[in-house]
């Protein structure tokens, strides 16, 4: 960002070598509430097209962040744009935003409710029933076009509520912990429908405390702890943080090849487990070899967006995220 204009610098937050515009860029926002810190100096940029996840336990700040970003509620600091506009809500018709929060008049059919959710978007109420009823028709709740909402299960509700937020066919999606409360099929239904939306050149951005979810279909994320984002890119630099781990394990239990292996090299049943050395594998393998080791198995295992996590947030925040996913599956 040029700091004596405000203006951002494209090419400095899109990342090295993407030639994608930015959907969304914000840097050093913040947000306080009377005498609360909820979100310090936030920094994103999500490329056109992409599938980003904002990763923290509930409390860290990751709904704030949204509004701010889609112009519901307004930085004491910072700058945003999205879509090109400097102001959210010039660009208001071309998002779609999925609340944590879920809310639909339990009186209305279904698809007058997704009509009604696109006419707040500009789509015209007719045209906004048809489009409705086809998307009910090709998400497999056909046979709910005329039902109230009251008469749906929760899950099929919040199939309907989702539904509302793509009728007018946004360029962005914001969905705030969109997984919460769907069980396993559905929760599956989900990640299709958000792989076809980027497929379709839509960008779509959500926030979660569940970090699988995000391994699965994020490109780029921002892990959230306190307020603050202390990592904010692409998921495989943020693995790559953390050395890859060799797991191997010998027929021979002991022998001048146990000179090969690293001093942090620890047993765990009748595995060693240790980082993979700077030198990679060869040397190692050589050494097992000669050394007579007799190679059972060696595998080599990359870390996992939950060990990353864990090394940038620190395992307070990794603990409160699970337990919080436990409670929601009890």
């Amino acid at each position: 960002m040029d700091m004596a204009t405000g203006e951002f610098n494209s090419s400095e937050n899109a990342g090295a070598g993407d030639p994608r515009p930015l959907a969304i860029e914000a840097r050093g926002l913040v947000k306080r509430f009377d005498q609360t810190l909820a979100v310090d100096g936030v920094d994103i940029a999500i490329p056109e097209g992409a599938i980003y996840g904002v990763l923290g336990p509930n409390g860290a700040g990751k709904t704030t962040t949204l509004r701010m970003l889609l112009g519901i509620i307004d930085p004491d600091a910072g700058y945003r744009r999205i879509l090109g506009a400097d102001d959210p809500q010039d660009v208001a018709r071309r998002i779609g935003y999925l609340p944590e929060e879920r809310g639909l008049y339990p009186s209305m059919k279904s698809y007058e409710a997704i009509a009604f959710m696109g006419a707040l978007r500009g789509v015209p109420l007719p045209e906004g029933r048809e489009r409705a009823k086809q998307l009910l028709e090709e998400h497999g709740l056909g046979h709910a076009i005329d039902k109230q909402i009251r008469q749906l299960s929760k899950g099929m509700a919040q199939t309907v509520q989702l539904l509302g937020t793509l009728v007018h066919d946004p360029k962005l999606v914001v969905f705030d912990e969109p997984f919460s409360g769907l069980d396993a099929i559905n929760q599956g239904k989900l990640e299709v429908l958000i792989r076809n939306l980027a497929d379709k050149g839509t960008t779509v951005i959500f926030s979660t405390h569940v970090i699988h979810h995000a391994e699965r279909l994020c490109e780029g994320v921002a892990i959230i702890a306190g307020g603050k984002v202390p990592y904010a890119g692409s998921v495989e630099v943020a693995r790559d943080r953390i050395p890859a781990q060799v797991r191997l394990e010998t027929r021979a239990r002991d022998g001048r090849w146990r000179a090969a292996l690293p001093d942090d090299a620890r047993r765990v049943g009748d595995f060693w487990q240790f980082p993979l050395p700077t030198s990679g594998v060869e040397p190692l393998l050589k050494a097992l070899i000669e050394g007579d080791a007799g190679i059972l198995s060696l595998s080599i295992e990359r870390a996992g967006l939950h060990d990353a996590f864990v090394a940038i947030a620190g395992e307070a925040a990794a603990r409160d995220m699970v337990s919080q996913n436990a409670g929601e599956q009890a």
